[in-house]
């Protein structure tokens, strides 16, 4: 089921340059299910997911590396890292080849720094 009736949908409005902060939504028959807070450095060549959060229903489904994967095609070649540190998540981040957040790009850091998020 986490394959199929679920629509990944991104937050971004096309030619909005912003803040960087984007939302991956997770939408299962009309009904937003989960959603990836992420931001990215265009300058760097970086993106940090900020969060991950999935209905209690679709945990276990393999939405969650379903959307990292999505993330990691629709954004080619960023090298991607998190500031997640729950036990729960280290595991899907090691298998999607997401970076630990101490080693991000100044400018992710010092943003992350700004909106009081763990490093």
């Amino acid at each position: 089921m986490a394959y199929r009736r679920i629509d990944l949908l991104s937050s971004h409005i096309p030619g909005d340059v912003g803040t960087g902060d984007e939302v991956l939504l997770l939408v299962h028959v009309r009904k937003v299910v989960g959603e990836v807070q992420y931001r990215m450095c265009r300058t760097c060549g970086e993106a940090v997911i900020i969060g991950v959060e999935i209905d209690a229903f679709f945990l276990g489904t393999g939405l969650d590396a379903r959307a990292l994967s999505h993330l990691r095609s629709r954004h080619p070649g960023l090298v991607w890292h998190s500031t997640l540190n729950l036990r729960g998540t280290r595991h899907l981040l090691r298998r999607s080849r997401v970076l630990d957040g101490n080693e991000m790009c100044d400018h992710l850091r010092v943003r992350a720094v700004q909106t009081h998020l763990p490093d």
